[in-house]
């Protein structure tokens, strides 16, 4: 029995994605990903209803919830509309985002990713795309929002969207990652921005220095004796502080910063370190600091 001051549980929006196969659904799903939403992709109309009754169950902690259903789902996608109709009568908060774009860029999409429209597994996406609209006529007209991704990228899609549905909603911090890695192991495979600093001096060839790592001070003062360090900073500190807003204001949620130096044991700590301490400062940024190689590199 749920207790006086528990709350029923309770969906606050619920945002359900159509469109043309190939308009940017998939991107408009990613931004309310990254705005908290719990999300599901090619989810059959009826299934909707199960969906939403799961989340009204006691013990849900879904508050808000973005769900694509298109044509993918065959015949069950023409009962969208009764869906929408039985979520109007449950007075259910819900929102219908819809995605078109030109036929001659839904075209060229197609070609470029060299997928099979799903109406038209065995004919033309010419013809497919034709089918598709007759389909979704009755969902457009009931769209709270048509956005048209011809000519646009996804960036400029992504904001749009935000723009359009999430106006109250608090800018979601960058997380940033400086990570510090070693050459000889092999690149790091996220990374987003990689510096290389084997031009420092390098602390391996320095026997009192060989078995420490990047954290300890003497190290430091090694790597930046020459004043190269420096001037490396003078230059990388106003890049970052430049790319990051940009990052930001295109709605990447994750950057990967990677240094790195031959074994991933000394320079590239040092810097990571330094960087992570740097931006660990500023309230507009989660911070994270990962030695790759650290362990492994092995004086």
């Amino acid at each position: 029995m749920r207790g006086v001051s528990e709350p029923a549980p309770r969906l606050e929006d619920l945002v359900i994605i159509t469109g043309f196969s190939g308009a940017g659904k998939s991107t408009a799903m990613n931004v309310f990903e990254d705005a908290g939403y719990f999300c599901v992709d090619n989810l059959p109309p009826e299934m909707i209803r199960s969906l939403v009754d799961l989340f009204l169950h006691e013990g849900s902690k879904v508050e808000r919830a973005a769900v694509v259903s298109d044509v993918r789902g065959g015949s069950y996608f023409e009962h969208l509309s009764e869906v929408l109709d039985d979520l109007g009568a449950r007075d259910m908060p819900h929102q219908v985002l819809f995605l078109e774009a030109s036929e001659d860029t839904l075209i060229t999409r197609y070609k470029e990713t060299r997928r099979r429209h799903p109406l038209s597994p065995r004919g033309s996406v010419a013809q497919g795309i034709a089918a598709e609209a007759d389909l979704l006529a009755p969902v457009r007209e009931r769209a709270d929002a048509v956005v048209d991704s011809t000519g646009i990228n996804g960036a400029t899609l992504r904001k749009r969207i935000a723009d359009e549905f999430l106006p109250r909603t608090k800018v979601t911090k960058l997380a940033v990652t400086f990570e510090s890695f070693g050459f000889k192991h092999g690149p790091p495979r996220d990374a987003d921005l990689a510096f290389d600093v084997r031009f420092l001096p390098n602390p391996h060839y320095v026997p009192e220095l060989r078995m420490l790592t990047g954290k300890d001070e003497r190290v430091v003062q090694y790597a930046s004796r020459d004043g190269i360090l420096d001037a490396f900073y003078a230059h990388l500190i106003p890049l970052l502080d430049f790319l990051i807003p940009q990052y930001q204001a295109e709605g990447k949620t994750h950057l990967v910063v990677a240094i790195g130096c031959t074994g991933g044991r000394h320079r590239s700590v040092a810097i990571t370190e330094h960087l992570g301490a740097r931006y660990g400062e500023r309230d507009d940024l989660f911070t994270e600091i990962v030695h790759r190689d650290i362990g492994r590199a092995k004086p």
